[in-house]
């Protein structure tokens, strides 16, 4: 039980901003884009707590890392984006969607350098730190991987719908209801992993080289 509310208490930090910071940038990218939605509800803030969602950003995180074993999570916040209201929907819901990998991958670069920094703290700081460094590298490295699948509503299928002729992005765009329980179906049978596990672990390793981390 200690080990577990000790890997809780590491780990809170770096899901809630993995989270939160995804949601934060794609609301970001929409202003830019046309969408002020996100804005206008004061959610464009570096700030998690206005975009916690209780059950989002807290439970369902919480139980899918504790099913998973520590090996996945996801979740989602309060951060709205109205695709209808973007200047041109179509070609800039590819860059609403980048965003949101993208500010994952600066978040593991970010981890990485805290996790280089403990090796100059004394124990006392540097054992979390460097804890909390290797969960964010990897956490992020998850969400950066994950959110890149070609399945709605993640952004991998958001990229491919701007990218793809009108008809074929029409006909991927009716999978969307689907898409969350097809998640988890892939989740629960280990499809999920066996196809995210080898791309987070090249992930994580090429920071973790190109920072000297190992």
């Amino acid at each position: 039980m200690n080990a577990l509310i000790q890997t809780i208490a590491i780990a809170a930090i770096p899901v809630i901003f993995a989270i939160t910071l995804h949601e934060v940038a794609h609301g970001y990218v929409a202003r830019y884009f046309g969408d002020p939605t996100a804005w206008q509800q004061g959610r464009i803030t570096l700030n998690p707590l206005p975009n916690i969602d209780p059950v989002g950003t807290v439970l369902i995180p919480l139980a899918v890392l504790l099913v998973s074993a520590g090996n996945f999570v996801f979740g989602y916040t309060n951060v709205p984006v109205d695709y209808t209201r973007l200047r041109q929907p179509k070609k800039d819901m590819l860059w609403v969607a980048v965003a949101g990998p993208a500010a994952n991958l600066v978040m593991a670069c970010f981890w990485a350098l805290m996790f280089k920094l403990s090796w100059y703290l004394t124990d006392f700081f540097a054992v979390p730190l460097a804890r909390m460094g290797e969960v964010g590298i990897k956490i992020n490295c998850l969400f950066m991987v994950l959110n890149l699948l070609p399945l709605l509503p993640l952004d991998g299928g958001r990229i491919a719908v701007s990218l793809l002729p009108n008809r074929l992005a029409w006909q991927v765009a009716r999978i969307e209801p689907w898409g969350f329980p097809i998640l988890l179906l892939l989740l629960f049978t280990g499809i999920l992993g066996s196809i995210l596990n080898p791309l987070v672990l090249f992930s994580a390793s090429a920071i973790e080289t190109i920072f000297g981390l190992y």
